[in-house]
């Protein structure tokens, strides 16, 4: 987990492209596989590059994994929102 808290803060400050990278390693880790907050932060980046398609299933996979109602509602949401048209 402090992989992935690296990850994002790394994105803040450089860009989300260098995040998603110090993100895909971690897709590997036995204790991150089930980890709704992983593919919510790759969803994050990809949204914040334009890649609306590919954010969109991430947050919808997060979703999946989370137990907890109200961040399923904010993730499948977020993941709605890809969808709509972009600058709107």
């Amino acid at each position: 987990m402090v992989e992935l808290n690296r990850a994002m803060a790394v994105a803040m400050a450089f860009g989300p492209e260098v995040g998603l990278a110090l993100l895909e390693p971690l897709e590997e880790e036995p204790a991150l596989r089930g980890y709704h907050l992983l593919p919510a932060a790759r969803g994050d980046l990809l949204s914040r590059l334009g890649r609306r398609a590919e954010a969109r299933a991430e947050l919808l996979r997060a979703a999946s994994l989370t137990r907890n109602e109200r961040e399923r509602a904010l993730l499948l949401a977020r993941a709605e929102a890809c969808l709509a048209p972009a600058g709107g």
